[in-house]
């Protein structure tokens, strides 16, 4: 599963932290305040040496990764630090049915995903293509970094599925491009989110730089694939990805 992770991020830009943290929880009994931070590590290295590979190839663009970057870590802090610990455990009832703060947010997170994936799949704009001179909208972007690091902070995401849709579709940035840029923000995103548990409890060195190395590997595999298919086919499958993680995470919440 880490391999599964490595190669997922590295050639679709996003949907580790989707994978990681269930694999931590159901499959290796690892508690979920510890595996939302033990995620953030992993993603954030395999997302790293991604970054490394595309920026290699010139498929990260810099000016975006600052401003979409800069702004999403603002707004990702104040929703850890202010939002999320200000909602009350319990949100609502429904017929009987307690909706706690964790239900919500995994909800919020499902549905997210839902509308990312509908997004990619449709595909109605054509691909943009690399220019030589690139108008920069840096409003826009502030914008967008601004409003999907809120609802990464949220959801405590890496937040790949909603970076590359938004560059995507709103910037024209061309697919390869988004996903080299997207795990730029990511990493960083990451790994400075993660500082925030170092002191709060023990970390597993051991079990957390094994499984980053394994990623590492999936993620070098997963660049390799991508440059070997077409960006414009890329999209549907991400889409496609996105949409069957979200469902499984509206039926686990609100009916299994």
């Amino acid at each position: 599963m880490a391999l599964v992770i490595g190669i997922t991020l590295g050639l679709l830009g996003g949907g580790g932290s989707i994978l990681t943290v269930p694999v931590l929880v159901y499959l290796l009994k690892i508690d979920p305040i510890t595996s939302t931070g033990y995620s953030l590590f992993i993603v954030g290295i395999a997302a790293l040496f991604g970054a490394l590979g595309y920026l290699r190839k010139k498929l990260i663009d810099p000016k975006m990764v600052a401003a979409f970057g800069a702004s999403s870590l603002v707004s990702v802090y104040l929703a850890r630090r202010v939002l999320v610990p200000a909602l009350p455990d319990e949100l609502f009832r429904v017929s009987g049915f307690i909706v706690t703060r964790e239900i919500g947010v995994m909800v919020l997170f499902a549905i997210l995903m839902l509308a990312s994936s509908v997004s990619m799949i449709r595909g109605g704009v054509k691909e943009p293509q690399l220019q030589k001179n690139v108008v920069y909208n840096y409003p826009m972007l502030i914008i967008q970094g601004l409003v999907i690091g809120l609802l990464v902070g949220m959801v405590g995401a890496g937040g790949g599925f909603l970076i590359v849709p938004a560059l995507v579709i709103f910037s024209k940035v061309p697919m390869k491009m988004a996903i080299g840029t997207s795990l730029s923000i990511i990493a960083v995103n990451s790994l400075i989110g993660f500082t925030g548990d170092l002191q709060m409890r023990e970390m597993d060195w051991v079990f957390l730089l094994s499984f980053s190395a394994i990623a590492v590997a999936g993620i070098f595999i997963g660049t390799r694939l991508s440059s070997v298919v077409p960006g414009q086919k890329l999209k549907p499958v991400f889409g496609w990805f996105v949409l069957v993680m979200g469902v499984y995470i509206l039926g686990k919440e609100l009916v299994f």
